[in-house]
C-alpha cells in the first residue's frame, strides 16, 4: 500500500495544530511553513539553530548516501527491519517517525519490510539537516520529511506507534510523548568495537566505549523488550568507500587531518561493525 502523508503538525512557534493549504501548513494565529518543492517542511525555529546550516552538509550526506547504497550497512537495515516486524500487528495503522533520519536509507527500508497490502502507514522522517531531508525523499517521495529538532518535535502527543533512533541524540522525554501506548521504541548505538581498525588508524590510544546507557529511556518510555548485539566485518574497504565512511562519524571532525590521511593510505582496510539494538515498548495497552 503506498505511504500516506502527514495529517497533522504542530506550529513550532505555538504548539497549534496546523493544517496543510496546498504548499503550505499553517497554523490559526497566523504561522505559515512553506513545503519546499523537493517535498520537506522546515520547521526549525531561527533561535533553535546552532549554525546558518545546521546538521550535516550537503558533502557529509552525499557521501552517506553513496556509503549505504553501495549496500556496507545491509545487515543493519535487515536488523532494524526485522526486529520491528517481529513485535508489530501485521495489519494495525502504523505511523512511524525516524528521528535523526540522514538520508532515510533505514526509513525507506523499514517502511518496505513492514508494507502489506491491509497496512495504512505514515513515515516521517526528521531531520536538523536539510540537506539530509532532500536526500531522504529524493530516495522515496512518499516519505514525509520535517527539518526539526529531536528537543522539539513538531508531532501531536501520542501520534506514533513506532519510533527510530539510529546513531542519533536520544531525546526521551520528547520521545515518550510522541509514542503512543504501547508503541515500540528502537534505538541503535555503536558498540564499543565499532569501527575498531578506523579509530586504530586515527588515534593514537584506543579507547573502547560500551553503548551509551538506555536507563533514562526505561524509565521515560518503557521496559526493554528485546536487545541485540549486532557484529560483522565488512572485509575490504578501497579509497572511497573509506573516505565516505569517514565523513559519516564523529571522527571525519574530531581527528586531525593527518590522522585522517593517515587511514585513507591505508586502503583498502577491512572494518568492524558492532553494534546494539535496543527495543522498549511504551507501558500500556
Amino acid at each position: 500500500m503506498p505511504l500516506l502523508p502527514l495529517r497533522d503538525l504542530r506550529c513550532p512557534l505555538d504548539g497549534d495544530a496546523m493544517q496543510r493549504q496546498s504548499s503550505q501548513w499553517q497554523c490559526p494565529k497566523g504561522h505559515s511553513f512553506d513545503i519546499a518543492r523537493q517535498g520537506y517542511v522546515n520547521l526549525l525555529p531561527v533561535q533553535h539553530k546552532k549554525s546558518r546550516d545546521p546538521g550535516d552538509s550537503k558533502a557529509m550526506v552525499a557521501a552517506r548516501k553513496a556509503f549505504l547504497d553501495s549496500g556496507f550497512y545491509t545487515p543493519i537495515a535487515t536488523a532494524i527491519s526485522q526486529l520491528c516486524t517481529d513485535h508489530l500487528d501485521t495489519t494495525a495503522p502504523l505511523a512511524i517517525l525516524d528521528a535523526g533520519c540522514g538520508e532515510g536509507y533505514y526509513l525507506q527500508a523499514l517502511c518496505a519490510a513492514l508494507d502489506t497490502p491491509e497496512r495504512e502507514i505514515i513515515a516521517t522522517g526528521l531531520d536538523i539537516s536539510k540537506w539530509a531531508l532532500r536526500a531522504c525523499l529524493q530516495r522515496n517521495r512518499q516519505l514525509n520529511g520535517i527539518v526539526a529538532s529531536n528537543r522539539q518535535v513538531p508531532l501531536p502527543d501520542h501520534s506514533q506507534q513506532l519510533l527510530l533512533c539510529a546513531f542519533g541524540f536520544p531525546v526521551y522525554r520528547e520521545f515518550a510523548r510522541l509514542l503512543a501506548p504501547g508503541g515500540l521504541y528502537l534505538q541503535v548505538d555503536a558498540g564499543p568495537d565499532h569501527l575498531l581498525e578506523m579509530r586504530e588508524h586515527l588515534y593514537p590510544e584506543l579507547r573502547r566505549s560500551e553503548a551509551p546507557s538506555i536507563q533514562e529511556g526505561i524509565d521515560t518510555i518503557g521496559p526493554v523488550l528485546n536487545e541485540q548485539r549486532l557484529q560483522f566485518t565488512i572485509d575490504e574497504l578501497t579509497h572511497q568507500p573509506l573516505e565516505q565512511l569517514l565523513m559519516m562519524t564523529p571522527h571525519y571532525h574530531r581527528a586531525s587531518p593527518a590522522a585522517q590521511q593517515r587511514l585513507l593510505d591505508s586502503a583498502p582496510l577491512p572494518m568492524t561493525a558492532d553494534l546494539v539494538l535496543r527495543l522498549l515498548r511504551v507501558d500500556g495497552p
